[in-house]
């Protein structure tokens, strides 16, 4: 699990295909490495699968199915329970549905795979660290990602062929001015003096 260094309201598309990558980083590996995949990457295939199923049928990110939420939530929530989604579209929807899914785990799958590839070097220099050490804190694993060779960057998206992203940047934001509390100085408190008539 990666926990953010930041608070996030929104996550963008490109944000949600590193997820992806990264999910199946694990079974990426156990293909380069050992040419045999394992049942240890089952819980990372899961979260990786119903994460492009939100990206396809709540968020609208693929070209395929566009900005359209698909399922109605079936929630009972004084029952304490949720039952999922109810499907509420077509069967040539859902193999639709099924597809884009597969399209974005493949391609995700494929460039984790690319990742490692290009960067086996360093793959097997975090393996030595780990056998050595056993468990690495985020400085040290920053240290040795920082020789990580990037791939080659998405290009642009908008959901459609007719909307073609600007040329423009956007707005840059402007410094805050920041401005500092003043420091209030709290009242020392002093031990009484031990009297004379004791």
């Amino acid at each position: 699990m990666i926990l953010p260094d930041e608070d996030r309201y929104s996550i963008t598309r490109n944000q949600l295909l590193d997820q992806l990558a990264y999910s199946l980083g694990g079974r990426a590996a156990e293909e380069l490495i050992f040419h045999d995949p394992s049942t240890g990457a089952s819980n990372d295939i899961e979260k990786a699968t119903s994460l492009a199923r939100a990206m396809v049928t709540q968020y609208g990110m693929t070209e395929a199915i566009g900005a359209i939420k698909l399922g109605a939530n079936a929630d009972a929530p004084f029952m304490g329970r949720d039952y999922g989604h109810q499907r509420d579209y077509s069967e040539s929807i859902a193999g639709l549905v099924d597809s884009e899914i597969r399209k974005l785990i493949e391609n995700a799958h494929q460039e984790a795979f690319d990742i490692l590839v290009a960067n086996r070097k360093i793959l097997d220099e975090m393996v030595l660290e780990l056998l050595d050490k056993e468990t690495l804190n985020k400085e040290e694993i920053e240290v040795i990602f920082k020789k990580v060779k990037s791939v080659t960057s998405r290009p642009a998206w908008t959901g459609s062929i007719t909307r073609i992203p600007s040329d423009q940047p956007p707005v840059e934001v402007p410094a805050r001015v920041m401005v500092e509390a003043p420091e209030v100085k709290k009242p020392v408190r002093r031990k009484k003096a031990p009297s004379d008539d004791q």
